[in-house]
């Protein structure tokens, strides 16, 4: 579960691309959209804070971030430039085409159940259509997309072979099949009432919309990459590569606070859209999850230090067995008598702010960060995730497209989970898992430790060295505590 790129660095404003135009998100609502009137020599009263911003939610290319495939500060830039004039034709007639190339290695020379290393990739290309210029249709055409995202992924799990197989310490890695082209989105999006109102309807990742924010893929442990933990975990809220159908509505009452809510079909299979992510007519999909999510969005100071604060939740309308009372009913195991369903249900919180703003955009300086989430300890196998971290550029020494950042995260597994693991242990039975996977210990908590640098090499390539410490791997004391240590590629063409 990962976005695109694991380049999405918490560095500089996402960079014009070819034809111009300024890189994008559609999945992050934000109020800020650079007024294009700003030339370049006019940088420095730009990072003073004499610029002009206008209030929009932004559809795919109005937003400050970059594309959920693309983060900040890359966007839509090309290692190949324009293509040799065909990057600037295709986006002059409506067509945003990118392919990037990821491959990452990782490796824990301590502790785990062995040590090991893994390379783990993938290729993927996103197409995004806008109607009005390929068209060249009237009114009904305006600020109508159409997006699509398909990727390729290899390689072995290391957090799987130093035996947790809970958490995933490698940002690309799982839920993409072994075929050719996973369909991660394919949806249309219609922004309206200037861009005030924004509407999207298809195959969607829920996560890539709620539960989200532009720094967490900065780091590399999935946990945290994508859409936050333990929400992308429940069958109703999902994250990047597995979609749902549905659809989002977006709107904003005055520039500073959005609203959004979102209807998607749960399904209640491993794989959403079979294991090729194309297969959208699955058997089973009777029930709805609905979240919803809430932000303000406030600038401090002359320097504009912009915020990002938003609370949210989810709620699955389908019966899901409980996790103590549905593994021990009909045994032996002490199983009580009480209701054995449940719902999927969680909330949850995030925030960052700019401290020091070093340049232009709104991630463009020193950032502290946090959120919390929790779902129901019923039937979700951890209950509580809540992480801190800071991120920052390398303007300090000349380096404003380098980024860094440090963060701790603490999950705590649920009472419910601990109780089966319990029951099943005094009974000689092996350890049940559930929707984080199956136990080497009776779980507890864990906390992850990590620490990267991304240095920004060319246009359209990256290099990012990052270490991670996972203390009670798996949840458990079973093996000793590990460290992990990975180099990622990103190369956008």
């Amino acid at each position: 579960m990962s976005l695109f790129a694991v380049s999405s660095s918490y560095a500089a404003d996402a960079l014009p691309d070819a034809g111009g135009t300024p890189a994008t998100n559609s999945s992050i609502v934000s109020k800020k959209v650079v007024d294009q009137t700003v030339k370049p020599d006019e940088a420095q009263k730009y990072a003073l804070g004499e610029f002009r911003l206008k209030p929009t939610i932004p559809g795919f290319l109005r937003s400050p971030y970059g594309p959920p495939s693309f983060g900040a500060p890359y966007g839509t830039t090309h290692a190949f430039g324009d293509w040799w004039g065909a990057q600037p034709w295709l986006q002059k007639h409506g067509i945003y085409f990118a392919v990037n190339i990821y491959e990452g290695i990782s490796g824990n020379p301590v502790g785990g159940k062995r040590q090991s290393h893994t390379l783990a990739g993938q290729v993927g290309s996103t197409l995004d259509l806008q109607f009005e210029k390929l068209l060249n249709a009237g009114e009904w055409s305006r600020d109508l997309w159409l997006h699509m995202l398909v990727v390729n992924g290899n390689g072995q799990n290391l957090s799987r072979l130093m035996g947790d197989n809970g958490n995933q310490v490698q940002q690309i890695y799982g839920a993409r099949g072994n075929v050719v082209a996973h369909l991660v989105w394919a949806y249309f999006e219609k922004s309206m009432l200037e861009n005030r109102l924004d509407v999207s309807v298809g195959w969607i990742p829920p996560g890539t919309f709620f539960n989200n924010s532009p720094w967490v893929c900065s780091f590399m442990n999935v946990w945290l990459c994508g859409n936050v933990t333990p929400g992308k975990y429940l069958n109703g809220g999902r994250d990047w590569p597995s979609g749902n159908a549905g659809g989002v509505v977006r709107y904003m009452p005055r520039p500073d606070v959005y609203i959004m809510g979102g209807a998607f079909a749960v399904s209640p299979h491993s794989y959403n859209g079979g294991i090729s992510g194309w297969s959208w007519a699955q058997s089973g999909i009777s029930q709805v999850s609905t979240e919803y999510e809430v932000g303000w969005i406030p600038e401090f100071g002359r320097n504009h230090l912009i915020g990002h604060y938003k609370v949210g939740g989810m709620y699955d309308t389908s019966r899901y067995e409980r996790l103590y009372e549905g593994y021990t009913k009909g045994t032996n195991l002490g199983a009580p008598t009480q209701n054995f369903h449940g719902r999927q249900e969680s909330i949850w919180v995030m925030a960052d702010q700019m401290l020091l703003r070093h340049g232009k955009g709104d991630s463009n300086g020193l950032v502290l960060a946090g959120y919390y989430n929790w779902a129901s300890g019923k039937t979700s196998q951890i209950n509580n995730h809540l992480v801190g971290a800071i991120l920052d550029t390398g303007w300090y020494w000349h380096r404003p497209l380098d980024s860094w950042g440090i963060n701790v995260q603490w999950a705590s597994f649920s009472r419910s989970a601990i109780r089966a693991q319990e029951a099943a242990a005094a009974a000689g039975q092996a350890l049940p898992g559930w929707n984080f996977g199956a136990p080497y210990g009776i779980q507890g908590h864990e906390t992850i430790y990590e620490a990267f640098y991304t240095f920004h090499v060319l246009t359209g390539f990256n290099l990012q060295p990052d270490f991670q410490y996972v203390n009670h791997l798996g949840g458990s004391t079973r093996y000793k505590d590990a460290a992990v240590l990975s180099l990622a590629m990103t190369l956008a063409l």
